[in-house]
């Protein structure tokens, strides 16, 4: 049976007998917006992009810290972006609505020079977050200012997915919950371009296990795993923590992205003075 102020079906609108009132609106600030930017059109579109889209949105909604925005292509990149005709996009995010992005992408990106602009405003200048991931720190390669906001370049993988011992360099930073000397199978990175002077290490690796002589090993390569820095009056953040889906399944890989969203937003602060050295 449904009634209401005037009877069944009457003025007011019907409700079920024994519903629950709706829920209140939250009380209190807004949440902030988070922009998870996936786009991999030339790269290879691996199958851990979408699980770990999805774990990061879900980290969002379960804590109540973030609501995010999940795109693929790089039209949102701009202050004001524009549809595919050309005309100002009516709604949606742009980097003038959202907080921070979790960057996902991979290899060279379409992105016209008023949006790689836009995109350094936004950390630079805007003081916004980026957080880039595995894959992240090798696009835009052809693009140095983006280089110089992400702190470092890929440089191989010479050993694929292996086993090897991580070395936490900064177990206070938020979120940290990974313990020195675990065994950890994943896709490890090289960097080059280690820009040592701008960025504080969370989170290494110890090479003494792996084979030195394998080739595309590049002495002198950073081995950081996770690290932190400033950009302008941004943060930013890296890890190449991530390739396989059930990497993203592992608590202590989402304790660490929450911990760095968290930061990247703002919500929580980090001492992430240079700590040169150790990354290798």
């Amino acid at each position: 049976m449904f009634r209401g102020p005037g009877g069944p079906g009457g003025a007011g609108g019907a409700r079920p007998v024994n519903m629950p009132p709706p829920p209140q609106q939250p009380v209190g600030p807004p949440k902030k917006k988070l922009l998870i930017w996936a786009d991999t059109r030339n790269g290879i579109a691996q199958h851990d992009i979408a699980h770990a889209e999805a774990v990061i949105e879900e980290l969002g909604y379960k804590s109540g810290l973030y609501e995010s925005y999940i795109r693929t292509d790089s039209n949102i990149i701009a202050k004001r972006p524009k549809m595919t005709t050309g005309e100002p996009a009516s709604g949606g995010p742009s980097l003038c609505n959202v907080d921070a992005i979790f960057f996902l992408g991979h290899r060279e990106i379409e992105l016209d020079a008023q949006g790689r602009a836009d995109l350094l405003w936004f950390v630079h200048d805007a003081g916004k977050g980026f957080i880039a991931v595995h894959t992240g720190i090798g696009a835009f390669m052809s693009w140095p200012e983006f280089g110089e906001m992400v702190g470092s370049r890929y440089d191989e993988h010479p050993w694929n997915t292996t086993d090897a011992p991580l070395i936490v360099v900064d177990p206070k930073f938020p979120g940290m919950e990974f313990k020195t000397g675990e065994v950890f199978h994943d896709e490890f990175y090289q960097l080059k371009d280690f820009k040592a002077d701008q960025i504080h290490v969370v989170l290494g690796l110890d090479t003494s296990k792996l084979d030195q002589t394998r080739p595309g090993v590049h002495a002198g390569d950073s081995y950081a795993q996770a690290y932190a820095k400033m950009y302008g009056k941004g943060r930013v953040f890296y890890s190449g923590i991530g390739h396989a889906p059930a990497t993203w399944d592992d608590p202590r890989v989402q304790a660490m992205y929450l911990g760095a969203v968290k930061w990247a937003l703002g919500l929580v602060d980090a001492d992430v003075t240079p700590n040169t050295g150790a990354g290798k």
